[in-house]
């Protein structure tokens, strides 16, 4: 079997699970995993053929998309609401390669009536591959209609 079927067909690591909350575009790039109601916020998964740059590593635009849904995700876990991001800096530290894990847990660092700030980490078994911080901007129950 080829390293990208078998991670494809690679159950996750203990005490991770299917992620259950889902958008279309991290179904695309998925699927993820996740730790139920785990206070990091711990998310995962697989390094796919999909996920792979022609420098045969993970693609930086892949670590991004994950942190930047780790880094919400810690956000909506915290009672803050909805939120989008407003701004995101990434610090690559390391790769990843074809068939590895990837896993990122995020923490909230300060919240504001208008605004989540948080940090996270991204790393493989092995080595840390990037460190990020967001800010996030909490929606108003209003944020679906014109203003």
């Amino acid at each position: 079997m080829a390293v990208e079927e078998e991670a494809s067909c690679k159950p996750p690591p203990p005490g991770f699970v299917a992620a259950t909350r889902k958008s279309p575009y991290t179904t695309l790039i998925g699927p993820f995993y996740e730790i139920p109601d785990d206070a990091e916020g711990r998310r995962g998964f697989w390094v796919s053929k999909d996920h792979i740059n022609n420098a045969g590593i993970i693609h930086g635009g892949m670590v991004m998309s994950f942190t930047d849904n780790l880094l919400a995700r810690a956000v909506s876990n915290s009672g803050a609401g909805p939120a989008v991001t407003l701004h995101m800096t990434t610090d690559f530290v390391g790769p990843a390669h074809l068939g590895d894990w990837v896993e990122g847990k995020a923490r909230i660092v300060r919240t504001t009536r208008t605004l989540v700030f948080v940090e996270g980490e991204v790393s493989t078994r092995k080595h840390l591959m990037m460190t990020a911080k967001g800010v996030f901007r909490r929606l108003g129950h209003h944020h679906g209609r014109d203003r």
